[in-house]
């Protein structure tokens, strides 16, 4: 399973858990902290990222927390390219171990423009969710 981090200008950190990982609120904080000096990072309200040691974390680092609807998939990040051109760059590939996949990854990640990660669309639509008090849209 691929856990992913980004910003407007590309991956900020990226890890590949086992394919059996479960998201816990203990991962998901201990990313948080990794990532305290170089993110301000939108997360959504479903579980574990609620979890009290999660908003625990959120509240040192004095992050802002954008409302956002549990079920809005339509507005996750991911929706925006990310895992259908990451698909068609891995087609056919095949991997005998983790380090292999890690390096493709780093590869993908690393060849890909910013002018692909900035479209506006996921700002547009975020926007949409804060003015609209996290509701579904």
């Amino acid at each position: 399973m691929l856990s992913i981090w980004r910003d407007l200008h590309g991956p900020v950190l990226w890890q590949l858990l086992d394919k059996i990982a479960t998201v816990t609120a203990n991962l998901y904080t201990q990313q948080l902290r990794d990532l305290k000096r170089i993110v301000d990072q939108r997360h959504d309200n479903a579980r574990p990222h609620v979890a009290r040691e999660v908003k625990s974390e959120l509240l040192q680092y004095g992050w802002t927390v954008l409302p956002h609807h549990s079920y809005s998939p339509n507005i996750a990040n991911s929706d925006y390219r990310l895992f259908y051109d990451l698909t068609r760059y891995l087609e056919g590939k095949c991997f005998k171990t983790r380090a292999q996949v890690e390096t493709e990854l780093t590869s993908y990640f690393a060849s890909r423009q910013p002018a692909f990660r900035r479209d506006g669309k996921p700002l547009e639509r975020w926007q949409e969710v804060v003015d609209n008090d996290g509701g579904y849209i």
